[in-house]
């Protein structure tokens, strides 16, 4: 068992909110107010989580520049009030800063049972293999 800081229990609890309310707020037709809750506690949570130094050091860095811009301009793009627009910059964002854990990701869902094995089929498998390659560093 990982043992967590009241601070990383605080992050990961605003983490999981942020994610709540940005799924509550597409599912809700691109709620703005749900939208903007979810962002500001998301980032929060990961700031919590990792730590602010740790944070900044992971969205300033040289090579993903382009990735927190589209990152943080969909989310105040999204508190500015255009909702569908701030999302679609969200989600481009959040795959360039995060394409290096999805090798991670797919080999750990992978071996999960029933995941795994749906995540083998022939016509799934192509995408998964593709999506799980990695050439650059996290």
């Amino acid at each position: 068992m990982i043992s967590l800081t009241d601070s990383q229990k605080i992050g990961m609890g605003l983490t999981g909110f942020g994610v709540f309310f940005l799924f509550f707020g597409m599912i809700l037709f691109f709620d703005k107010a749900l939208l903007a809750i979810g962002n500001i506690l998301f980032v929060a949570g990961l700031a919590f989580v990792i730590g602010l130094e740790r944070t900044f050091r992971f969205f300033f860095q040289k090579h993903k520049m382009k990735a927190t811009g589209f990152f943080l301009g969909g989310v105040f793009v999204v508190l500015i009030g255009w909702p569908i627009i701030g999302v679609v910059l969200e989600v481009y964002g959040f795959f360039l800063l995060f394409r290096g854990f999805f090798p991670v990701v797919i080999g750990f869902i992978r071996r999960i049972p029933v995941l795994g094995s749906i995540l083998n089929l022939p016509f799934i498998r192509a995408y998964v293999d593709k999506a799980g390659e990695s050439n650059t560093m996290v």
